[in-house]
């Protein structure tokens, strides 16, 4: 088992795709709000309404996730590929002083 560190993750600007799932998830309910069925509709309406609505959120919920998981394997390149960069520069260099 790895013991790695676990470092906060730092805020690096606006996450606009964090924001637009917000925002889809906002409209599932706006929309599901209009959808609901009547009185006289039909009793499946109802569960197939709210299920639709669920598999959505839980959608975009995966997507987003993956999404994070992505940036995190680009930083951890980036720290990789740094480090490697940085440990081949200094690989038989004189010591500085």
């Amino acid at each position: 088992m790895s013991h790695q560190n676990i470092s906060r993750l730092a805020v690096r600007g606006t996450d606009w795709k964090g924001i637009g799932y917000i925002t889809s998830i906002l409209s599932v309910f706006l929309l599901g709000a209009i959808a609901w069925p009547k009185p006289g509709d039909p009793k499946w309406h109802l569960a197939a309404l709210i299920a639709g609505m669920a598999t959505s959120i839980a959608g975009m919920g995966f997507r987003y996730y993956a999404h994070l998981q992505a940036q995190a394997e680009i930083r951890r390149a980036k720290a990789d590929a740094k480090q490697a960069k940085d440990g081949h520069a200094n690989c038989g260099a004189p010591a500085p002083g």
